[in-house]
């Protein structure tokens, strides 16, 4: 069986996770929820990683979503069980501890735009179209469209995208913030790489403290988000790479972070 998704490091202290099915538009058949969840653990196992960009090969397809074709001989069952995976693999690409970008090197459609807006980051190729299309077929988006589109966007504008059916470009999405950059098509990993440099630079365990911080602040009321900034900001204190942060800033210059 033809591995369909792999993983490199690609530059200090940055991984690379690559959609590999090209044929089918990166589609998410079990065997690639399988492997995708196989590699993000793996990747979390590595202390050495500080920051992730998702891609994937081809320029067509970022990812199509649900692999509609592997689901027409399941039972209802069946179905609701493969999009509680998909759902499942998209809360733990969420769930990595180190920022995560998704470069979008095509259409995301359904489940492929749910996989991006699971990541803290998107940058979008100029070119490519991108939408929450499930109720042109008679279902809504189950594995969290509903939710964190409209947390990153607002109610009214996830609304209108998800009645609607109708994929926005990626002008329409950097005007919505759907995406938080676009570039020249050529450009997209160079720029995805500068990004995850600029993040990798810096103290790793307060990267994974702030991460927690803003995700679980968010779904909070101001006060209760402030206690877990609070608590967040306490794990870095004890940790030799804010102490190097220190003598780093006194002796002018970059500071050398080990994570500990």
């Amino acid at each position: 069986m033809t591995t369909i998704v792999e993983w490199s490091t690609i530059a200090r202290n940055i991984a690379c996770i690559t959609l590999n099915r090209p044929s089918a538009h990166h589609a998410l058949s079990k065997q690639m929820l399988d492997e995708l969840n196989k590699v993000i653990r793996e990747v979390n196992a590595d202390d050495s990683i500080y920051c992730t960009i998702i891609t994937a090969t081809g320029e067509r397809s970022f990812c199509a979503g649900a692999d509609l074709k592997e689901r027409k001989g399941m039972s209802d069952e069946e179905v609701v069980e493969a999009v509680r995976f998909i759902g499942e693999t998209v809360s733990n690409i969420e769930k990595m501890p180190m920022p995560v970008i998704a470069a979008l090197n095509g259409v995301a459609f359904g489940g492929g735009l749910e996989l991006a807006l699971a990541c803290d980051l998107r940058i979008a190729a100029n070119d490519v179209k991108m939408g929450l299309t499930e109720t042109s077929l008679a279902i809504i988006p189950g594995a969290g469209g509903t939710q964190r589109l409209s947390r990153l966007i607002g109610i009214g504008q996830a609304k209108r995208l998800i009645y609607t059916a109708q994929p926005v470009d990626a002008q329409e999405a950097l005007d919505l913030r759907l995406v938080e950059h676009i570039t020249e098509r050529q450009s997209l990993m160079d720029e995805a790489v500068l990004w995850a440099k600029a993040i990798a630079k810096n103290g790793p365990l307060a990267l994974k403290q702030v991460k927690l911080s803003i995700n679980k602040g968010i779904e909070t009321d101001l006060e209760t988000g402030l206690i877990i900034e609070h608590l967040c900001y306490k794990e870095t204190i004890p940790t030799k790479d804010r102490m190097e942060g220190l003598i780093a800033f006194k002796e002018k210059r970059q500071p050398t972070y080990i994570g500990k």
